[in-house]
């Protein structure tokens, strides 16, 4: 997506705003003609040119984070209630 997004509007997202970009990407695949999408790209990737040489590179290792982990940290977060 990040990829995609330099290509056709010329600067490159930070990896963070890519996610968004992504979604948007999946979301406009979806939508009927004339749906108008806006979103919030919050930053370029200018500070995070190493991360995606390395990507390039193929130095990036395909990690997933365990699903226990997951588990664990949603555990430590607190609740809130609906207004």
């Amino acid at each position: 997506a990040a990829l995609l997004f330099t290509r056709t509007e010329g600067f490159l997202p930070a990896p963070e705003t890519a996610h968004a970009t992504k979604a948007v990407i999946d979301e406009a695949k979806d939508a009927k003609p004339g749906k108008v999408i806006v979103f919030n790209h919050s930053g370029h990737g200018f500070f995070d040119l190493g991360a995606y040489q390395a990507y390039f590179e193929g130095k990036l290792k395909d990690y997933e984070y365990p699903q226990e982990k997951i588990e664990e940290a949603l555990k430590l977060l607190p609740e809130v209630k609906e207004a």
